[in-house]
C-alpha cells in the first residue's frame, strides 16, 4: 500500500506515466495523513485544514504553493515520517474575486507544529503577500514548536514575527484561531491586524493550565485560560469570536470586503440604495437631551450609515466605546463612539487601548474616522490612577494626533474636559467638528464646576443647596449652551441630528483628497 511517506513507483517512465505519478502524489498531500486523522479532527467539531480554505476564498480560486514539500530533519524517528505539505498549507486565492494570501496548519500532520520547512513555507508565502500587496490570512490550528527539531523549529517563529512586524501597516493582517495556540506561537497573532477565535475550539496562552498549576497553584481549564470568550471579554487580545467555523470564516469574508489590499490603496467602493440626503428624524427621539439618560450608541450608528450595516470590532471588550467598520455612500469609514449605556461612555485604560488601535488600524489602510463624542471624561479611582490611565490615555491622544486620513468628530451630547480634547477634537487636528444643539462641551460638568467656582458662595449661603442650584444655573447659561463652542470657532457648525448622514457624507466627499505629511522621522515614540 503506497503512503504518504514514500512516492507511488511506477513502471511506465514514458510522459503520461510520469504524469499519472505527479496526479498520484498530489492526491496524497490533498487527502492527507489518513482517514483515521482526518476523522479524530472531526471528532473534536473542527474542519480539516483544507475545508476551512474553501470556505475562506471563492470557489475554486485556492493555487497552492510547495504542496510536495517534505522535512529533511533526522532523529526521533522523524526520519520514517516524512508527509506532503509538512503540516501546513499555503498559497493563494481570492475572495469577492481580490487576492488573498493564506497558511493554514493542518493538526493532522504533527499536530500542526511548526518545524523548520513548515516555516520556511510560511516564510514563503508571507513574503509573497508583501511583494504582491495584498491581505494574508493565517487559520492557526498548531500545537507550537516542533520539539523533535529543537532550536530550528524555534527559528522558524522568529522569521515569523519578523515578517508580521514587517508587513504591519503595509497590508491587512489576520489571525484566525481554529485550534490550540500555546506559547511563543500566540506572539504572531498578536501582532497582525485581527483576531478571530471559535469557542470552546480554539485557546491562546503562553503557558498552558498545567504549568500554571505548577507554579501557582491555580487550577484552570484550557478554555478558561485562553478561551474565545476569555480573550473576547477579558484580555482584549480576539477583536471577534464566534460559535462555529463556518461563521467565523463567513465573517472574515466580510471583514475583508471593507479593507483595502495594501497600505497604497483606499477600501473598496460598494453600490447602495440609501439615499445620501436621508433624514434621521428618528435621531431626535434615540438621543435624550438630559444628558444623565443612558441610551444605545449602536442606534445612532445603525441609523447613520449605509442600510444600517456596520462591523463592530471588541464588541465584548473595553463595552463604554463602540469601533466599527461601516459605510456611508459607499465608502469604508471607521467610527469611534463613546457608548453611554455602559459606565455613561467614560474613557477608561481598556477604552482608551481599544480605540487607539483602532484609530491606528484606520490611518495605515486609508480609512476615514467619525468620531461621536457624548463623553463625561476620564473614569476617576486610585485603580485606574496605578494602573496608568495617563499613559494609556496618551495612546488614544497619540493616535488621533498621528493619523493624516480625514477625520470628523460630532459631539452629540456630553464632551467634558481632557476626554472632549483626546477625542479628536479639533484643537488636535479634526478636518471637521460638528455639534449637534444638546451639546455640552465644557470642562467639566455644571455641578462639579459650580462647586469649584463657586464653593465660598454656597458655603456661606443660608441655603447652600439652593444656592447651589442657582450657580449651576447660571454656569450652564454662561459657559454650557450649546452655541458657546461655536461662537469661539471650536466646532465648524452645530447641525439638525436629522441631517448628520447628510452633512458627513458630504463632509467625507470634500476630504477625499486630503493629503497631509508628518515630520520626517524613522518612526515616532508613542506611548506604552
Amino acid at each position: 500500500m503506497t503512503t504518504l511517506e514514500d512516492p507511488p513507483a511506477e513502471a511506465n517512465h514514458d510522459a503520461r506515466g510520469r504524469v499519472a505519478e505527479l496526479h498520484a502524489i498530489r492526491e496524497q498531500a490533498r487527502r492527507g495523513p489518513s482517514e483515521r486523522a482526518t476523522e479524530a479532527q472531526r471528532a473534536k467539531g473542527k474542519l480539516t485544514a483544507r475545508e476551512r480554505i474553501d470556505l475562506l476564498l471563492d470557489a475554486g480560486s485556492f493555487n497552492e504553493v510547495e504542496p510536495l514539500r517534505r522535512h529533511r530533519a533526522t532523529g526521533f524517528g522523524l526520519e520514517a515520517k516524512k508527509p506532503y505539505t509538512d503540516g501546513v498549507i499555503t498559497g493563494w486565492g481570492t475572495v469577492h474575486g481580490r487576492t488573498v494570501f493564506v497558511y493554514a496548519h493542518d493538526f493532522r500532520i504533527f499536530g500542526g507544529a511548526l518545524g523548520e520547512a513548515h516555516a520556511q513555507k510560511i516564510h514563503k508565502i508571507m513574503d509573497k503577500a508583501i511583494s504582491a500587496g495584498a491581505p494574508l490570512v493565517s487559520l492557526n490550528d498548531g500545537a507550537g514548536a516542533r520539539i523533535q527539531e529543537g532550536v530550528s523549529a524555534l527559528a522558524g517563529y522568529g522569521g515569523i514575527f519578523q515578517r508580521n512586524t514587517k508587513a504591519s501597516g503595509v497590508i491587512p493582517q489576520i489571525s484566525v484561531m481554529l485550534g490550540p495556540c500555546a506559547g511563543g506561537a500566540a506572539y504572531s497573532p498578536a501582532l497582525t491586524d485581527f483576531v478571530f477565535m471559535v469557542r470552546e475550539t480554539s485557546q491562546m496562552f503562553i503557558t498552558g493550565p498545567d504549568v500554571v498549576q505548577a507554579v501557582t497553584g491555580e487550577k484552570i481549564s484550557q478554555n478558561g485560560l485562553g478561551g474565545a470568550d476569555v480573550h473576547s471579554e477579558v484580555s482584549g487580545v480576539s477583536h471577534f469570536a464566534y460559535d462555529d467555523e463556518q461563521t467565523c470564516l463567513e465573517e472574515v469574508r466580510y471583514l475583508l470586503s471593507m479593507l483595502p489590499q495594501n497600505n497604497r490603496e483606499n477600501p473598496p467602493q460598494a453600490e447602495t440604495d440609501d439615499p445620501a440626503d436621508r433624514s434621521g428624524d428618528v435621531l431626535l427621539d434615540l438621543v435624550p437631551a438630559d444628558g444623565n439618560r443612558p441610551y444605545d450608541m449602536r442606534e445612532v450608528i445603525e441609523e447613520l450609515v449605509d442600510d444600517g450595516d456596520f462591523l463592530e470590532i471588541h464588541e465584548r471588550w473595553a463595552t463604554n466605546i463602540l469601533v466599527a467598520l461601516a459605510r456611508l455612500d459607499g465608502q469604508v469609514v471607521g467610527i469611534v463612539a463613546n457608548q453611554p449605556q455602559s459606565l455613561a461612555g467614560v474613557l477608561d485604560i481598556e477604552a482608551s487601548e481599544k480605540a487607539a488601535r483602532f484609530v491606528q488600524m484606520c490611518d495605515a489602510f486609508n480609512i476615514p474616522i467619525v468620531t461621536l463624542l457624548d463623553v463625561p471624561g476620564f473614569l476617576p479611582g486610585v485603580d485606574q490612577e496605578h494602573g496608568g490611565i495617563i499613559r494609556h490615555g496618551a495612546k488614544l491622544l497619540y493616535a488621533y494626533c498621528n493619523a493624516t486620513v480625514p477625520r470628523i468628530s460630532i459631539v452629540l451630547r456630553k464632551a467634558y474636559g481632557g476626554a472632549y480634547i483626546v477625542m479628536d477634537s479639533q484643537s488636535i487636528g479634526a478636518d471637521l467638528t460638528y455639534a449637534w444643539p444638546t451639546n455640552e462641551i465644557a470642562v467639566m460638568g455644571a455641578e462639579g464646576a459650580a462647586n469649584v467656582i463657586f464653593r465660598k458662595q454656597i458655603a456661606e449661603a443660608d441655603d447652600p443647596d439652593a444656592m447651589r442650584a442657582r450657580m449651576v444655573k447660571e454656569y450652564k447659561a454662561e459657559l454650557m449652551h450649546p452655541y458657546y463652542a461655536a461662537e469661539r470657532g471650536l466646532v465648524d457648525d452645530v447641525i439638525d441630528p436629522a441631517q448628520t448622514r447628510h452633512v458627513l457624507i458630504r463632509s467625507l466627499a470634500m476630504l477625499r483628497s486630503k493629503h497631509a505629511d508628518l515630520p520626517s522621522r524613522k518612526h515616532g515614540n508613542p506611548p506604552q
